[in-house]
């Protein structure tokens, strides 16, 4: 706790996470600058979609929200300069690609599995972190199949965190109460992550702008500005 200026947080009675200037706590060891971010969800914003480019550190405040909160639990300091925590009954985590030839199960399968297990367990005492959720199938179906999912957990009052590159799910988020946009900055035209949590603001993943950068030729960009 010293090393990182850790701090006890508030076991709070409502169901909200507030973390200001949060670290990772994994990322503290590597000895590497972080960048802090602030973080809150309530009963009034219950959900948060993340969105923003690949590498840009959505899955990081996944993890940092979900440890910060088990630290607290344990009775644990956490990396913030202060915070206010309901100690959530579960913490349900469909994180990194589980994909196995072992199992036959696609990455697809394999995170649905994870997500009907969530779906049949997690109540209003549960805190659900999912990575990019509905992704690893047809893009159309599997950003209906997310916005039903969150719809569900939504209306189930679950305090809920999603990462995810579909746009319909950005437009979920500004047409419905309760769910709150949010983006991991980043620098085009340095092509490098921030790493700064914008709260409020839908991302974008970059897609035509990285490809650019990297050396895919001018036409193949203005044909895919094109399709779009």
């Amino acid at each position: 706790s010293a090393s990182f200026d850790g701090t006890a947080a508030k076991v709070s009675d409502k169901k909200v996470i507030n973390l200001k200037m949060m670290k990772n706590p994994v990322l503290i060891k590597s000895k590497k600058e972080i960048v802090e971010n602030d973080l809150y969800i309530d009963s009034v914003k219950n959900c948060m979609i993340i969105t923003g480019s690949n590498t840009g550190g959505k899955t990081v405040v996944l993890k940092t929200a979900g440890l910060c909160t088990l630290m607290t639990k344990a009775g644990m300091h956490i990396p913030c300069y202060e915070a206010e925590i309901y100690p959530f009954k579960k913490v349900y985590a469909d994180i990194g690609d589980e994909q196995s030839s072992i199992q036959n199960l696609s990455t697809f399968s394999s995170h649905m599995t994870n997500i009907v297990s969530i779906l049949e367990t997690a109540t209003p005492n549960s805190l659900v972190l999912m990575d990019e959720l509905g992704a690893g199938t047809d893009p159309t179906e599997g950003a209906a199949l997310a916005i039903s999912i969150l719809s569900h957990l939504h209306g189930q009052g679950i305090r809920t965190m999603v990462t995810t590159h579909y746009s319909e799910l950005k437009v979920f988020a500004l047409s419905t109460p309760g769910v709150e946009n949010a983006c991991c900055e980043f620098d085009v035209e340095t092509l490098r992550p921030t790493y700064r949590l914008l709260i409020g603001v839908p991302g974008k993943s970059n897609a035509f702008a990285i490809s650019s950068k990297l050396g895919l030729p001018d036409f193949i960009i203005e044909g895919a500005k094109e399709h779009l």
